[in-house]
């Protein structure tokens, strides 16, 4: 095993640090956030790695932001208007995904050819490509001390998803969608399904799992 110390990775340049720690929380969802700007009406498109469950009850997510030390297009207009939309990647436009982390001169739905949508009146676009797209609202900001990265709060409004994808039970199996994951900044993958697996409960030493 390879040892790094937290001086060694400051010391190894900011590049090689970024790399290297951006990949220590392994495969992350990855998702295009859709927003608007109010004035102008200007989408913008942008992907996101960092979004996580919060809560089921009522459904809420977590978006984390760099911090807000420059302009930041898709946090201004969450900020602005409250609404936004996760449209989760699937293997058929994830280069176009990609592309929409540069910095464009217009919309990233214009600039990489992703098609906008709008669906039940929903006050911000989704990806009309994209498999499953979740309609948010934002319900709290939190700057963290630690760095002042920008943490979103958001409920979960209305959900679109192709039906084969939800079993009966709730659970929506990914592999239906073809959904991708991202590891560090820019490395993409494909995931198999290996299992479902019952609810775990403590077992006898002579019973088998």
């Amino acid at each position: 095993m390879k040892h790094f110390t937290k001086e060694a990775l400051l010391a190894a340049g900011k590049s090689y640090n970024r790399n290297f720690v951006n990949s220590l929380s392994g495969y992350k969802s990855l998702n295009l956030i859709g927003s608007i700007n109010e004035e102008s009406a200007e989408t913008n498109l942008a992907p996101f790695s960092q979004v996580f469950h919060v809560g089921a009850n009522p459904p809420t997510v977590g978006i984390l932001f760099r911090p807000h030390s420059v302009e930041r297009h898709t946090l201004e207009n969450i900020l602005q208007n409250g609404h936004f939309t996760l449209n989760q990647v699937s293997e058929s436009f994830y280069k176009e995904a990609h592309l929409c982390s540069a910095r464009w001169d217009k919309s990233e739905f214009e600039a990489t050819g992703l098609e906008e949508e709008y669906l039940n009146n929903f006050k911000a676009p989704f990806v009309k490509e994209s498999p499953l797209k979740i309609a948010c609202l934002l319900k709290d900001k939190i700057t963290l001390a630690v760095n002042e990265t920008v943490l979103i709060i958001a409920s979960i409004e209305e959900v679109w998803v192709k039906p084969q994808a939800v079993e009966e039970d709730g659970f929506i199996d990914l592999d239906q969608l073809g959904t991708i994951t991202v590891s560090g900044i820019d490395s993409y993958h494909s995931v198999n399904k290996l299992d479902r697996l019952p609810y775990a409960k403590p077992f006898k030493p002579t019973e088998k799992t």
